[in-house]
Formats: C-alpha cells, structure tokens, sequence
C-alpha cells in the first residue's frame, strides 16, 4: 500500500510536491464528477484553452 509521501502532484504550483490530507480526501470525489460529467469537462477545458491564446480558438 502506497502512503502519502509516496504520492506527488504532478502539475501546477506544487508540482512535485506532497498532496495534503485534505487533497487526497477530496480526489476520488473530483475524479467521479469527472466521469459523471465528460461533456462538461471537455467544455472547461476547450474554454481555457481559449483564455490561455487571448481569445483566438
């Protein structure tokens, strides 16, 4: 069984960093709204990657 300083954030600000207790609680949940809701998550994600070119699709 991994513990939690086997786990590491693998992008973002604390990238390579350890997860607090808090984020490991609130993963699985996350992570099922994810796959309850993939048309919106690809959604979120075309939207960003509209933000992140200044508005140019």
């Amino acid at each position: 069984m991994a513990s939690i300083k086997d786990l590491i954030i693998p992008a973002g600000k604390r990238k390579g960093e350890n997860p607090s207790l808090a984020g490991i609680h609130r993963a699985p949940a996350e992570h099922e709204k994810m796959r309850s809701h993939p048309e919106a998550v690809e959604k979120a994600h075309a939207e960003f990657a509209v933000l992140q070119t200044g508005g140019r699709p």
